[in-house]
C-alpha cells in the first residue's frame, strides 16, 4: 500500500511540530499514527486499537496539540491514563512535541502526591491537562479545573483503565465534557467496557485496527536461558556484565521477588534499584527519572508498577520470572527495541512449568525465542533441544 511511504511533511501539520519530530529522529509515521492523526485533525471520534510500542501517544497527542489555541487560557485538551506513571510519560512525550511552540502548557494530575503542586500547575493555566480519573474528579470538585472549554477527550488505554474500576468516574468526567467535538479511545485490546463507552458517547467513530504486522513489531533478537531456580541471579548479573549492556529492565511477577533480587544485585555491587507496590511514590518517581536520565543501569519492576514506563533506549529487557500473563510478556520485551534501534530480550527459565509457558507464550505471540547457553565467559550458543526419546513399546 502506498501509504506506508507517508511522511510527517505530508500530513499537513505545522512547521513547529514538524521540527519537534526531526529533532526526535522521526521521519515516517507508525501505521496507527498514519490512520489516526488525519481523522483526529477532522476531529472525528476514533476508537483504536494497536498493540503497544506502536506510537499511540503521538498518534492522539500530535492532533490535539495541532488544534490548540495558545491564546486561550482554556483546557481545551483532556487525556486520562489508568497510572500515574503513564500520566507523567505522556506529559513528558507531548512537553518534547511543544519544543518549538510558545504558549501551549501541559499539567499532569495524579493521586499518591501533594495536590498543591498539581494546583500551581493549573493556576498557569494548561491547556492540555492528563491526568488519572479519580484525582481529575478530585481537582474537579475542589474546582480547581474546569471542563466546560474542553474539546478533544483521550482514553489511553482504556481497556485497562476500565478494568481497574474506573468506569464510574470515566463516564462522569466525559459526561462534564459538554462542548468536546471529539473522543479518541486507544486500547491494546478492546474490552466489553470499552465497547460500552464508544457506544455510549461516540459518534459515527472511525474504527482502526493495526495488527501486529513486522513493520511495526520491535526489532528483538529474543533467548531463553535454562538454569537451576538458585543460578538464576547470578546467571542474569553475568548476563548483564559480559554483554556489556548499559542500560537494562528486568521484571519479577512478585514484589517480593522484586526487592529480594534488587537486594541481592546491590550487594554484588551493581547499580540497581527497584520499583513496586510497597515502595514509596516520590522514591518511585526518583528512581524513574534516573533510569530515563542514563543515570541507573539496572531497573528491576513488576508488571503493575511498570506500565507506563516509556524509555526509547533500554538495551535489553530480562524476564526473571516468566510472566503469568502471555499479553504481560508483549508488553515487556515491547521495552526494548524501541524508536528503530535493535533490542534484545531473554527469559531466564528455572523450571518445567516455566518453559511449558514460554512455549505456550511463544506460540501464542508468534514469536521465535532462541534456547541458548550462556557461557562463563558470556559467550551466547545455541542450546540443542534433545527430542523427547520415543517410547519403548512392550510386546507380551
Amino acid at each position: 500500500m502506498e501509504e506506508k511511504n507517508i511522511t510527517f511533511q505530508e500530513m499537513g501539520l505545522s512547521e513547529a511540530m514538524l521540527k519537534a519530530l526531526e529533532k526526535k529522529g522521526y521521519g515516517y509515521p507508525t501505521t496507527i499514527q498514519q490512520q489516526a492523526i488525519p481523522e483526529f485533525m477532522q476531529w472525528k471520534d476514533v476508537i483504536a486499537k494497536a498493540p503497544t510500542g506502536t506510537g499511540k501517544t503521538f498518534a492522539f497527542g500530535i492532533p490535539m496539540i495541532e488544534h490548540i489555541d495558545p491564546e486561550s487560557p482554556e483546557v481545551q485538551g483532556l487525556i486520562l491514563a489508568p497510572t500515574r506513571e503513564l500520566a507523567l510519560q505522556i506529559g513528558d512525550e507531548l512537553r518534547g512535541l511543544l519544543t518549538y511552540y510558545r504558549g501551549i502548557r501541559v499539567a499532569v494530575l495524579y493521586g499518591g502526591a501533594g495536590i498543591g503542586g498539581q494546583i500551581k500547575q493549573l493556576e498557569k493555566k494548561p491547556q492540555i491537562v492528563v491526568a488519572t480519573p479519580g484525582r481529575l474528579m478530585d481537582h474537579y470538585n475542589r474546582k480547581t479545573v474546569r471542563l466546560d472549554k474542553i474539546q478533544t477527550v483521550v482514553l489511553d488505554e482504556a481497556d485497562r483503565m476500565l478494568d481497574m474500576g474506573f468506569f464510574k468516574d470515566v463516564t462522569r468526567i466525559i459526561e462534564k465534557v459538554k462542548n468536546r467535538r471529539n473522543l479518541g479511545l486507544f486500547s491494546a485490546t478492546i474490552s466489553q467496557e470499552v465497547m460500552t463507552v464508544s457506544w455510549m458517547y461516540q459518534r459515527d467513530e472511525v474504527e482502526i485496527t493495526v495488527e501486529p504486522k513486522q513493520e511495526d513489531r520491535p526489532d528483538i533478537d529474543q533467548y531463553s536461558i535454562t538454569v537451576t531456580p538458585l543460578e538464576k541471579a547470578e546467571t542474569t548479573l553475568r548476563l548483564i556484565r559480559t554483554q556489556g549492556y548499559e542500560r537494562v529492565m528486568i521484571f519479577c511477577n512478585t514484589k517480593h521477588m522484586c526487592q529480594r533480587l534488587c537486594d541481592d544485585f546491590q550487594r554484588a555491587g551493581a547499580d540497581c534499584e527497584c520499583i513496586h507496590g510497597d515502595i514509596r511514590q516520590s522514591q518511585r518517581e526518583k528512581t524513574m527519572q534516573r533510569y530515563r536520565d542514563g543515570k541507573l543501569a539496572i531497573l528491576i519492576a513488576t508488571d503493575v508498577a511498570s506500565r507506563g514506563i516509556d524509555v526509547d533506549d533500554v538495551d535489553c529487557v530480562i524476564n526473571y520470572d516468566v510472566p503469568e500473563e502471555n499479553e504481560y510478556y508483549v508488553h515487556r520485551i515491547g521495552r526494548t527495541g524501541r524508536a528503530k534501534r535493535k533490542g534484545a530480550a531473554y527469559s531466564i527459565v528455572g523450571n518445567f512449568p516455566e518453559k511449558a509457558k514460554l512455549d505456550e507464550i511463544a506460540k501464542f505471540s508468534n514469536y521465535h525465542i532462541k534456547p541458548v547457553l550462556l557461557g562463563e565467559d558470556g559467550s551466547l550458543t545455541e542450546e540443542i533441544v534433545k527430542a523427547p526419546a520415543p517410547v519403548k513399546r512392550r510386546f507380551r
